[in-house]
């Protein structure tokens, strides 16, 4: 028997509220979704952040002390300090940091905060890694596909009916779960990168379960 028929249903959850998130980890849900609406003032701040039209393309990674708190996010997108929002923005950023390593149990996280011109993964795919935290701040979210619109063995193709394309929307926090999640292979969450207009920037932050 292939992995893939001996997984539950794959299904995706979607909820007003973070404990949304949880369904997360339940065997056959590999996308799930608190649709959320951004607070104005951080709204505000990203989009501001974007019309600069400056770069903003952040990597590191968090390890959880010993006593289970996570470092301060001293120096995030330092170069935006005088923009109104900036300290809610930061506070929005370290709560789901703090949501994510508790639903985890983290010890590690890798963190992405970009400000992107064009679309980073712009043919569908999945991803080879237990379960990615992403977020749009500003700009169009990413997009997925459901079940019954994947052919596994053809997931770069290029044309894709545009009626089965999903889109979540601009403040949605999403995990998507990937192929190296136990369980989950053969069945990560078909996605990619939206496209942009010309001139169209996007402010997103992606979360890496390390260890």
């Amino acid at each position: 028997m292939q992995v893939a028929e001996a997984l539950a249903p794959v299904r995706q959850v979607f909820g007003e509220t973070p404990m949304a998130l949880t369904e997360a980890l339940l065997d056959g849900v590999n996308l799930a979704v608190w649709q959320r609406r951004l607070p104005a003032h951080i709204n505000d701040f990203a989009t501001l952040l974007l019309s600069l039209n400056e770069p903003l393309a952040e990597s590191f990674t968090l390890t959880v002390g010993k006593d289970g708190q996570m470092p301060p996010l001293d120096g995030v997108a330092s170069a935006y300090t005088d923009l109104a929002g900036y300290d809610g923005f930061i506070a929005d950023l370290a709560w789901l940091i703090d949501a994510y390593v508790c639903l985890l149990g983290a010890k590690s996280v890798g963190v992405r905060l970009r400000a992107l011109e064009r679309a980073m993964c712009p043919r569908f795919h999945v991803d080879h890694v237990p379960l990615r935290l992403i977020t749009t701040y500003a700009g169009p979210a990413s997009e997925w596909l459901e079940e019954s619109a994947v052919d596994r063995r053809r997931l770069a193709q290029d044309e894709v009916d545009s009626a089965d394309i999903r889109q979540l929307t601009c403040g949605d926090v999403a995990l998507f779960k990937g192929e190296k999640w136990l369980g989950n292979e053969g069945a990560g969450v078909v996605h990619r990168s939206p496209a942009l207009a010309n001139g169209e920037r996007r402010l997103i932050l992606t979360l890496d379960w390390l260890a």
